[in-house]
């Protein structure tokens, strides 16, 4: 794994990561190397991560890291910069998209608290470009009360991502579920180990075919609810 090998040989500020991140963030990070792609990281820890990704994507890459802590500030260099505010605070995040203007990539790795998540979510992901992706980690804190979460609790992103896998398939409820935004705009959710990642994108208009020998063809607009 390329990002891997850049990890373990990382000369820069210190990063900290989960061994077991690597292989998804090379799955869904890989296609943007050395595009002008637009990168938010939310939480910029002691501001290896940020450099990681910078070497990662390559020099066309601006990477932008979001944090409540001044002194992340002292993290930017060339291709790097920094700003200072709450990652719930809509105000805060406003201002960063109208002068970075719509991310390709988000990544949340901010405080972990279940309400800031949710918030960044919320008010971040309809801004992605509609090829972009957002992607949340260390998911396992949805589960621990410290940080506003638990088990089935409401309000934890956890919660929130099984709303919206039946919005992704709202097409398919009879009504029960509205489409969205939200499903009109995302192509696919990825559920890992303590991660969630979402895909922008369309699968424009759905229809199911039918073909093989004794069989007729056929042609459904909407899908059937049984194969």
């Amino acid at each position: 794994m390329m990002l891997w090998s850049l990890f373990l040989n990382h000369p820069g500020r210190i990063a900290h990561k989960w061994k077991h991140y690597f292989p998804v963030y090379e799955k869904h990070f890989s296609r943007y190397i050395n595009r002008p792609v637009v990168m938010f990281e939310i939480g910029c820890g002691e501001g290896g991560s940020l450099q990681l990704w910078k070497q990662y994507l390559g020099p066309l890459a601006t990477i932008v890291g979001l944090d409540i802590r001044p002194e992340c500030k002292a993290f930017e260099e060339d291709q790097i910069q920094v700003r200072i505010g709450d990652q719930s605070n809509p105000d805060f995040l406003g201002t960063v998209l109208r002068e970075f203007g719509p991310p390709d990539i988000v990544l949340d790795d901010g405080s972990h608290i279940t309400k800031h998540v949710v918030a960044s979510f919320q008010f971040l992901y309809p801004h992605v470009t509609r090829d972009g992706i957002y992607f949340v980690e260390d998911l396992q804190t949805a589960y621990w009360d410290e940080f506003g979460g638990g088990h089935k609790r409401p309000g934890t992103f956890i919660e929130l991502c099984k709303d919206l896998m039946d919005e992704l398939n709202a097409q398919y409820s009879r009504g029960s579920v509205q489409e969205s935004d939200f499903s009109k705009t995302t192509l696919s959710m990825s559920m890992y180990n303590a991660l969630a990642v979402f895909e922008k994108g369309s699968i424009g208009h759905t229809f199911n075919i039918q073909l093989g020998q004794g069989k007729e063809s056929l042609t459904v607009t909407q899908p059937p609810l049984v194969g």
